[in-house]
């Protein structure tokens, strides 16, 4: 979908402030910290992770859905650095051993998943929501066990790839970088 269909889509339906499951279950017990949300959307994790008292920044490339993050944590009372930033021309650097925690969820582009996982710390976590082939789509998604593939050598804390959603299957994956 190109930009203007998403400042579409955010601006037809109600924003979803829902955080995604996986996300919740990997970050809650752990201490807050420097949090990455790209392709943040509405911005439902990078809220949830303020909550918690993480630093949280959100980028996405529609205008209109930094504006719905920017309100909400507004009316919540919470601090998120908001960027607009098309993530696929790379408008927005991620600098390696940064964050402590980089989430990319329902969001798939296969070079900044590499880029992800050089920006958090030792020890920190990437969280990866992704779509799976399904017969009638391939397009923006994952081939399956391509997910877990990516993250070879690290600590996997939650893995699962039978996940149903609107879309067609998710693969999602909470894997923690390994300490040198």
């Amino acid at each position: 979908m190109d930009l203007a269909g998403w400042n579409d889509r955010h601006r037809s339906s109600a924003p979803n402030f829902t955080p995604d499951s996986l996300l919740v279950s990997a970050a809650q017990n752990l201490p807050p910290g420097r949090a990455l949300d790209l392709a943040c959307g509405a911005g439902r994790n990078a809220l949830w992770l303020a909550e918690c008292g993480w630093s949280v920044t959100a980028v996405d490339g529609s205008p209109v859905a930094i504006d719905l993050l920017r309100s909400e944590a507004a009316q919540r009372n919470l601090t998120v650095d908001s960027r607009i930033a098309d993530l696929e021309r790379g408008e927005y650097t991620i600098e390696p051993r940064s964050w402590d925690l980089i989430a990319m969820c329902r969001y798939l582009q296969r070079d900044l998943l590499e880029t992800a996982k050089s920006g958090v710390v030792p020890g920190g976590l990437v969280i990866a929501i992704v779509l799976v082939v399904d017969r009638e789509r391939t397009k923006y998604r994952l081939n399956p066990g391509e997910l877990l593939h990516y993250f070879e050598g690290w600590e996997i804390l939650q893995f699962n790839e039978a996940t149903a959603s609107e879309h067609g299957p998710l693969a999602e994956i909470a894997a923690r970088r390994p300490n040198p």
